[in-house]
């Protein structure tokens, strides 16, 4: 994989004008240890550590991290409004240990949104934060979230998901033009039955594709859905595709059709979300007129997105808002 260049100390231009333009001030509070403090109006977020090398062959910093957040903030978070986040946290870097923290809310400053959601395996209730905010997502960040997981549900409607998913995840003999012919047999199928779809790489070695629900459907439905999608790209594919989730049993030279990433509470890292990942690269959406064999995900990173929103704007924003009708899709696709 590539390796990006590194960042200077200050943000890139085009973050310095995104978080000038929201009245972002950062003033020290804490110069021994290195922290920081973000004023959004009368919200403060404290943020520390800010030298700590996050990705250690890029020399990026948790400063620049949370630089790169404020700078994307307009694209990403449509993408958190309202919906539950899982944290997925790396605050010693992305060579050091990571671990998953739901119940977050119960330690978050009283601006923080939340949402306590029932969990029938943890027989409790899960306090989860709610991103909506340029401040939350720096509270985040400073908590060590490289990257970003939301539920594909918000808080207005748990049990009913905006889009569904199918995540092609290859294996260790696979290669990405593998992967690109997979997302582009979807895409047919897709097209087959007048259902939009978008794409975008999951930032590290895979793509994943997004079809608009609108709401109307439930978790069950859009994962039935996503499984007779992955059962027919397999009928075309089957040297290299599979279903089988269990690593032993699938071996490493198939590439597996996740479509239970459409479970309720499953996440992905959501679209223009940093991957903890040498290269510090982004899960970035793309044109399917790009998803051919060359595509390397390794080109999108923190040091390239920015100007290729400039060319591009958000390609993703269809993915909200909009829906599908199933029982028309299903029909023609297995007309």
């Amino acid at each position: 994989m590539a390796a990006t260049k590194p960042i200077k100390k200050e943000s890139t231009a085009i973050m310095k004008k995104d978080s000038s333009s929201k009245n972002i001030k950062r003033k020290k509070t804490d110069e021994k240890n290195n922290g920081n403090e973000l004023a959004f109006g009368k919200i403060k977020v404290k943020t520390t550590n800010l030298s700590k090398i996050y990705f250690p062959k890029e020399k990026i910093t948790k400063g620049m991290v949370i630089d790169y957040y404020q700078g994307i903030a307009d694209y990403i978070l449509p993408y958190l409004q309202n919906r539950p986040e899982s944290l997925k946290r790396n605050p010693g870097g992305i060579n050091d240990p990571v671990f998953f923290h739901k119940d977050a809310g119960v330690d978050a400053p009283k601006w923080i949104k939340r949402k306590k959601i029932y969990s029938v395996s943890a027989r409790k209730d899960i306090d989860y934060i709610i991103c909506n905010d340029r401040a939350t997502l720096a509270y985040l960040n400073n908590l060590g979230c490289i990257e970003l997981n939301p539920w594909n549900s918000t808080i207005n409607s748990l049990d009913k998901p905006d889009y569904m998913i199918i995540d092609i995840d290859p294996s260790e003999k696979n290669n990405f033009d593998q992967v690109v012919e997979v997302a582009n047999v979807v895409k047919e199928i897709l097209d087959r039955g007048e259902a939009k779809s978008f794409c975008k790489t999951s930032g590290a070695s895979g793509l994943h594709i997004y079809v608009p629900m609108g709401g109307k459907y439930s978790y069950d439905q859009s994962k039935d859905f996503a499984h007779l999608l992955c059962k027919l790209v397999c009928d075309q594919l089957s040297s290299f595709t599979t279903l089988e989730r269990n690593l032993k049993k699938r071996g490493n030279k198939k590439i597996y059709l996740d479509y239970l990433q459409n479970r309720r509470g499953q996440t992905l890292a959501c679209a223009y979300s940093l991957r903890p990942r040498a290269g510090a690269t982004v899960s970035a959406p793309l044109q399917w007129d790009e998803v051919q064999r060359g595509l390397r995900p390794s080109e999108f990173t923190i040091t390239t997105i920015f100007d290729r929103l400039k060319k591009t704007g958000d390609l993703f924003k269809g993915v909200i808002g909009n829906n599908i009708d199933l029982g028309k899709v299903l029909e023609k696709i297995s007309g």
